[in-house]
């Protein structure tokens, strides 16, 4: 099993697979090789789940050109604030600022400021979805955690959110 180890002052080990769907260890430094080989085979069922998963991701929502990035960022600038602006109304909150972002590991944040900030890459997925990431964000507002509150203000303004964040699964 191909891998790139990555070694440093860390105590544990860990493996993550990519979004190309490399397997990447992170091992303390003195950790026996053998050792890591040993913990590739524990988790071999986990990492050839895991490699199926983003290469299914890679298949359903494959890197933008850069050309389609522009484009996905135009747009993303002339929906979500629009979107913000309606689901903040609706939940009595006020952002402090919105941006548009080409980040790929995440949809959106809340900084600690109420800074909302939204990857045009969420563009390509459909509006309830979009929906779903603006009203998260916005519930960030609020409260600076992922707790019941949290989520019972979500359900208040979207019953189905269960489904709507399904959707970014995909």
């Amino acid at each position: 099993m191909e891998y790139e180890l990555k070694r440093s002052k860390r105590k544990t080990m860990a493996v993550e697979i990519t979004r190309d769907g490399t397997i990447l260890v992170r091992a303390p430094m003195r950790l026996p090789q053998q050792e890591i080989e040993r913990f590739l085979l524990e988790k071999s069922s986990w990492i050839a789940k895991h490699q199926e998963v983003q290469r299914q991701r890679r298949l359903t929502h494959p890197e933008p050109t850069p050309e389609e990035l522009d484009a996905l960022a135009q747009l993303g600038r002339q929906l979500i604030p629009q979107r913000v602006k309606y689901y903040a109304n609706l939940m009595d909150l006020s952002p402090a600022a919105v941006t548009i972002t080409a980040a790929r590991t995440r949809f959106g944040s809340c900084s600690f400021r109420n800074r909302l900030c939204f990857s045009c890459r969420l563009m390509s997925y459909p509006l309830a979805a979009i929906d779903y990431v603006v009203v998260h964000e916005l519930a960030h507002i609020r409260h600076k955690n992922h707790g019941l509150e949290f989520y019972s203000l979500i359900e208040s303004i979207l019953p189905d959110y269960r489904e709507r964040r399904a959707l970014l699964k995909g």
